[in-house]
């Protein structure tokens, strides 16, 4: 293949050569001078001015020859021969080699002259061309290959780096894992005395202690029986303090006087385990332990007597945060299972951080960044209004580059056919593109008085979509900071558009007045929708009446982000005022919780620079994202993604993993999530997209 290659790229060339030569030869005969000259300055600048310096000698004797063999050829017709000294006059006279020349027209015979003979003659005319040709012929096949011409090749050679990145990475997650297991082996069998590896011997006041712990945990009982002989500061405490007749050893275990325990057994009450229930022990067991616990009462008291002893104020005084206890193999890191120690329960952290990897290709601030239906394709859009599509599974790879002559302002994937893209201009436009086609379908002249289309939500059915259109504006997406900000709400429209049909349905009616409408989001079926406005007003519609079902003052200033919950009798919402705020749909203006945010999960978003440099841009995309069984949500920060757990009003949100790995804040998330894994998407404002997969960890 590579020979029939390169000897059909052999035969283009010497075609291409014998193009040439024959072009200057019809030139030639047909005494066009300018002609001749316009095309050896076109080769000139396309072939010869590439060459190095040592060749340009070469250049200027051909290009002496070739003006030669014209006037050879017009010594035929006198007044061509003329016309050509006259032209070239300035040119010329200044070179040595031409000075005989200009005495060519006045000589009755040139060809007999003894200067001017060897030119005239058959011979030195095919040996002109034919260095011509051979130059030609080198410099084509020494030019350098295009670099369209390699787009196979290194196409070919970064799908197979790629590739190889992958398996290594694998590789390296098993050895990891591996090294991992061998620590806890190591850990088991060495850190541990041997006479408390043998659980079976332990009497009853140490079973009250780990009961519970072995039934969280059965693979290492021994390792979380240790865990009760460790310093009351370094591990969470299993119950109340003891009486005053306890002494300090006894209490810092957290347990009674041995012969006090065979008169009157701890109860569940005594114990007051926070958060885990005891076990009540059978009473034939515990007889049987009690009388083999005098055999063993040296070698704890021996074991005990090495630990320094803890009262129990210390113990409820002191800082919560020491009061989790990880153990000592375990590492901080986020491809491996978080354990703490909650009320003497080992408790599991609901993600790990499998893996982390980044998108570059965009070149300015992300705006919005989603996931398809199908979580396969991610579509993102940067403030420059370039779009790329790309895909992550197996590898990172870009599908398609939208660009568009009009900025471009929000997005929005098709629920049916998923290839499809919605894109919304700021010229009241919005267009439909086809990602597997690459190429736009459709583009819809919305509104010329309310241009900027700033959200998009396709039913879930797919046969319509709903669009949001604002009047102008000063504010745009990006400001420099110190500019003016608007204080009243911009004038808008909510319209709803039939996808087949390509045309409006009908105009929602916006109480009490009309207002952009900053975001919007479907349920389940498209029986609802859910926007959220600049006056801060939350609107649920009905989308079979088409008609505003409930409306109420949800933020004090603009609503930035809005969306359904996971059970749908809820809407959560996101405000200019930093509230993160739950909404009881069937109770209008009902909160039903709230959690503060910070302004790196809000905005404005500020990105510094030099010399005093400030970048702000004002939310677009979504801001926060849920699970697939809705109890966790993911929000903006300013190094990377935060996940939180949906608690209480009362208890707040509690953060549960932080992804990290962004230098710039980030401005828009997303969460898709298929089986037991799940694929967070960061966007920030320098350009870069991280993709997080998590593995949920099951109860």
């Amino acid at each position: 293949y590579i020979f029939h290659y390169l000897g059909v790229l052999l035969i283009r060339v010497l075609l291409q050569v014998d193009k040439i030569i024959d072009q200057l030869q019809h030139l030639i005969q047909s005494y066009d001078l300018t002609g001749l000259k316009e095309y050896w300055t076109y080769l000139d600048r396309r072939l010869f001015s590439r060459l190095e310096d040592v060749y340009r000698p070469t250049v200027n004797k051909l290009r002496t020859s070739l003006y030669r063999f014209y006037i050879i050829h017009t010594v035929q017709n006198p007044e061509k021969t003329q016309e050509f000294f006259l032209k070239q006059v300035l040119e010329l006279q200044a070179q040595p080699e031409w000075r005989d020349w200009f005495a060519l027209p006045f000589i009755p015979a040139p060809e007999q002259n003894p200067s001017f003979s060897p030119y005239f003659s058959r011979q030195w005319a095919d040996t002109f061309l034919v260095s011509l040709h051979n130059f030609l012929s080198v410099l084509f096949q020494s030019s350098p290959q295009p670099v369209l011409l390699s787009f196979d090749s290194e196409v070919q050679r970064i799908t197979s780096v790629q590739e190889e990145s992958e398996q290594l990475r694998q590789q390296l997650f098993a050895l990891h894992g591996e090294s991992r297991l061998k620590k806890d082996e190591e850990m088991v069998h060495h850190k541990l005395p041997p006479y408390v590896q043998h659980m079976d011997r332990l009497g009853d006041t140490e079973l009250d202690l780990v009961s519970s712990q072995r039934n969280v945990n059965m693979t290492t009982p021994s390792r979380n029986f240790f865990s009760t002989f460790l310093p009351q500061g370094r591990r969470t405490p299993g119950k109340m303090a003891p009486g005053p007749q306890s002494s300090p050893t006894q209490a810092s275990l957290g347990r009674k006087d041995p012969s006090a325990k065979a008169k009157d057994p701890p109860s569940a009450k005594d114990l007051k385990m926070p958060t885990v229930s005891t076990v009540t022990v059978d009473l034939a067991t515990g007889h049987s332990r009690q009388r083999r616990h005098h055999d063993h009462e040296k070698e704890r008291k021996e074991l005990l007597s090495k630990l320094p002893p803890q009262s129990s104020e210390k113990k409820n005084d002191s800082d919560p945060d020491t009061q989790t206890e990880a153990l000592p193999d375990q590492t901080d890191s986020t491809n491996q299972t978080r354990v703490c120690d909650v009320g003497g329960a080992s408790v599991e952290q609901p993600f790990i951080k499998l893996s982390q990897e980044e998108y570059i290709e965009h070149h300015s601030s992300i705006m919005h960044c989603r996931v398809d239906c199908s979580g396969r394709r991610v579509a993102s859009l940067d403030v420059d209004g370039v779009v790329k599509v790309w895909a992550f599974n197996p590898i990172m790879q870009t599908k398609a580059t939208i660009m568009s002559k009009s900025p471009l302002l929000s997005l929005e994937w098709a629920a049916k056919p998923n290839r499809l893209l919605l894109l919304g201009s700021g010229v009241g436009t919005v267009k439909l593109y086809d990602t597997d086609a690459k190429k736009s379908l459709y583009e819809m002249t919305i509104d010329d008085i309310h241009p900027r289309i700033l959200s998009l939500a396709c039913s879930p059915s797919g046969t319509s979509f709903v669009c949001s259109a604002a009047a102008p504006a000063a504010q745009s997406g990006v400001v420099m900071e110190g500019e003016a900000q608007v204080s009243a709400p911009v004038s808008g429209q909510l319209l709803l558009w039939d996808t087949k049909t390509v045309k409006q349905q009908l105009q929602f009616a916006l109480e009490p007045g009309p207002v952009a409408i900053n975001c919007t989001a479907f349920n389940h079926n498209g029986n609802l929708l859910v926007t959220g406005a600049a006056d801060g007003m939350i609107r649920l519609f009905d989308m079979q009446r088409y008609e505003s079902a409930l409306s109420w003052k949800a933020h004090d200033g603009e609503v930035y982000s809005v969306e359904f919950s996971y059970d749908e009798n809820t809407v959560f919402s996101i405000g200019e005022d930093g509230k993160f705020v739950q909404w009881n749909i069937h109770r209008c203006g009902v909160k039903q919780s709230e959690y503060s945010l910070s302004q790196d999960a809000v905005g404005p978003f500020v990105l510094s620079g030099y010399s005093g440099y400030k970048q702000v841009q004002v939310p677009r995309g979504r801001l926060f994202a849920f699970d697939s069984e809705g109890q966790h949500v993911l929000t903006c920060s300013s190094n990377g993604g935060n996940i939180y757990r949906l608690n209480k009003a009362d208890a707040g949100l509690e953060s549960v993993l932080s992804l990290g790995g962004h230098k710039a804040p980030v401005v828009t998330v997303d969460w898709c999530s298929a089986m037991d894994c799940g694929t967070c998407l960061t966007a920030s404002m320098d350009g870069k997209i991280k993709l997080s997969t998590l593995l949920a960890q099951k109860p």
